[in-house]
């Protein structure tokens, strides 16, 4: 009549069926929490509303965000066409025999695509204005291009105003390296200045050492002369 605790009615007792409660409790299975009565174990209820909120609501619509974005970034023609190339790419480097290979009809000599004027145009004047226009190659068809979409675009005067800007930062390099030797040159000047102040101060310090030295003979001479005058003063009082 009364059935006994085991593995199954409580499946939190190891943590490999505690796991499987919890991933069954995510596909809508509270069996493994039945056991329990939620007015007794207030948390037990808590934790099962955060557990739907934050896990099944918040989680699942967060990954369903982030795929929808991925989704909406390579759901374009552009890349539609780069994986058609590289399973065409495929099939014909690895499932086409060779003589399938020499098939005309699959693999003709010219081969012709449509584009749209005003879209050519605006891809073409963005390859240019930033430099990615390359006119070494094909020449004469690109020029045919330029008349046909009535584009003016002249490589030479590309060249001469790529080559006017690296004269101005040639320019400029140098202008900063003068710059730089007018400091330097300042630097000596300031130097010169205190190496002058100094030289003249070497100056007088050896001026008033002469004349120290001059004031020591003076009063040599003085205590010599007054000696004599003492020695005269004691002949005459004898």
């Amino acid at each position: 009549m009364i059935q006994t605790p085991d593995k199954n009615t409580n499946m939190f007792i190891d943590i490999r069926t505690s796991l499987f409660a919890i991933y069954l409790f995510l596909a809508g299975d509270s069996s493994a929490l039945s056991n329990w009565s939620y007015a007794d174990n207030p948390s037990i209820a808590i934790l099962i509303v955060l557990f739907s909120l934050l896990v099944v609501v918040y989680l699942m619509n967060l990954l369903i965000g982030l795929l929808n974005n991925a989704i909406e970034e390579d759901n374009n023609r552009v890349s539609y066409l780069l994986q058609k190339a590289e399973i065409l790419a495929e099939i014909e480097l690895f499932y086409l025999l060779p003589h399938q290979r020499r098939w005309e009809t699959w693999f003709p000599e010219v081969m012709y695509y449509y584009a749209d004027v005003d879209k050519t145009q605006v891809e073409i004047k963005k390859l240019i204005k930033n430099g990615e226009w390359d006119n070494k190659e094909f020449t004469e068809m690109w020029q045919i291009l330029f008349k046909v979409l009535q584009i003016e675009y002249n490589p030479d005067d590309n060249k001469v105003i790529l080559e006017k800007v690296k004269s101005n930062d040639e320019k400029l390099d140098k202008l900063d390296k003068l710059e730089k030797l007018e400091e330097k040159l300042e630097k000596l000047d300031k130097l010169e200045e205190k190496s002058d102040k100094l030289e003249i101060l070497e100056k007088s310090q050896c001026e008033i050492l002469e004349k120290l030295g001059k004031l020591e003979t003076l009063e040599k001479s003085h205590c010599e002369i007054l000696d004599k005058l003492e020695k005269l003063l004691e002949r005459n009082a004898c």
